[in-house]
């Protein structure tokens, strides 16, 4: 069944994507088009709300910096996450990045109705699920999600926390462990959380998706709406030219800082080993690819750019979860194509199944990516002191929240 749902979810992608052509494929446009409108109204209407304060955002007392973006997936979020907990930390913070753990399972439907009936009748909700504590990961992928799993890995002193409501996630933080600073990420769309700095992510290589909202498009809101950040990262800038694109940027928002940055690579990392291997490793040796995120074809490049020759690739929808009879079917098909390493991507390592490092046939290894500034490491440096010093060192000590307090994100 989880086949074919991931057959169907290819097919819309393809069809959104303009991949797919012929009588079917056109009227899903039209449909989704249709839909696209609508959804469009009611983003509008969402954000009106909130800004005439007929939806009241919650302030919940500390610094809050949402991280995300106007597009579906792709954009390289999960390093920038990671890279403002590090910058944060390093100055004394106590962060805790706080997550909706997208695609993961919350937990038996018995338990989870049970919760809900006890709710009802005047339970205290359960609390978020912790996949760190800052000392330890306590969750997989599959019951908090690969994103805030791989952030887990590489963050240690950092708490990481999943659920919807990211406002009981940040009260649950600041009350267990003190923590003062709070990272929403894929926080752009999260309304209910006052008092933050919002920060942007814009694709380079696709800024605007195909120019179409959701579900005829990438886009989950409507360009305008950059408006609302405070800072703006360009990902994914490899020595171009980026005055059109940041020229557009400005057409939506004057005020925002404009960090350009690239991911860089580091190093190859066996998945069950743990052994770390230079990027010469990858340099003419044949490998095969495999991923299951937004833009697989930008993965497969940027092996390219390290010189591997890939011999085989297979591509799955985004946040796939490998079985073992795919991943056991990927290594035979490698090992037949005298593949000398199957690489993937970090995010997809935490969904691969357990499995004997002695008996496989081909090494498995995961691509480490971080970001930095294409300009140097000034700009960004500038801009968290600047939200550090807009926080004015405000501290758990100071909860519950004051109501009149203010984080000026705007003079950034």
């Amino acid at each position: 069944m989880r086949a074919v749902f991931d057959r169907l979810e290819q097919f819309a992608v393809d069809v959104i994507l303009e991949r797919r052509y012929g009588k079917r494929a056109a009227l899903l446009r039209v449909f989704l088009l249709l839909l696209s409108q609508l959804y469009a109204q009611i983003m509008r209407l969402r954000l009106w709300l909130y800004e005439e304060r007929l939806a009241r955002p919650r302030p919940v007392g500390c610094l809050v910096i949402s991280i995300g973006n106007l597009t579906v997936g792709g954009t390289g979020k999960t390093p920038v996450v990671e890279k403002f907990a590090r910058a944060l930390k390093a100055r004394g913070r106590t962060v805790a990045v706080l997550s909706r753990g997208y695609k993961s399972k919350a937990g038996p439907w018995l338990e989870r109705m049970r919760q809900r009936l006890g709710t009802s009748l005047g339970d205290s909700p359960p609390p978020p699920r912790i996949v760190s504590d800052g000392e330890r990961v306590l969750l997989d992928a599959t019951r908090a999600g690969d994103e805030p799993v791989m952030l887990a890995a590489n963050l240690p002193g950092v708490r990481v926390l999943v659920d919807k409501d990211r406002v009981k996630s940040a009260l649950y933080a600041m009350g267990r462990w003190g923590v003062d600073t709070l990272l929403l990420d894929d926080g752009f769309q999260y309304l209910p959380l006052k008092e933050r700095v919002d920060v942007v992510l814009v694709d380079r290589q696709a800024p605007f998706g195909n120019e179409y909202l959701l579900p005829r498009g990438t886009l989950r809101e409507p360009p305008d709406h950059l408006k609302r950040a405070d800072v703006i990262f360009i990902t994914k800038c490899h020595g171009r030219d980026n005055a059109t694109l940041k020229e557009r940027v400005r057409e939506y928002n004057r005020h925002a800082e404009i960090i350009e940055c690239r991911h860089v690579p580091l190093y190859c990392q066996n998945v069950y080993t743990e052994e770390r291997f230079p990027l010469e490793f990858l340099n003419e040796r044949r490998v095969a690819a495999i991923s299951g995120i937004a833009q697989p074809d930008s993965f497969e490049s940027f092996l390219r750019t390290l010189g591997a020759e890939i011999v085989h690739a297979r591509q799955y929808a985004d946040h796939h979860r490998y079985s073992r009879s795919e991943i056991i079917s990927m290594l035979a098909k490698s090992k037949r194509l005298r593949a000398r390493a199957i690489v993937t991507t970090e995010k997809d390592a935490v969904r691969l199944p357990p499995l004997d490092p002695e008996q496989l046939s081909v090494p498995i290894l995961f691509l480490r990516v971080e970001v930095r500034a294409v300009s140097g490491e000034a700009a960004f440096e500038r801009v968290v002191d600047r939200i550090c010093a807009g926080a004015e060192g405000r501290r758990t000590a100071d909860f519950p929240a004051n109501p009149n307090y203010r984080l000026d994100a705007r003079n950034l």
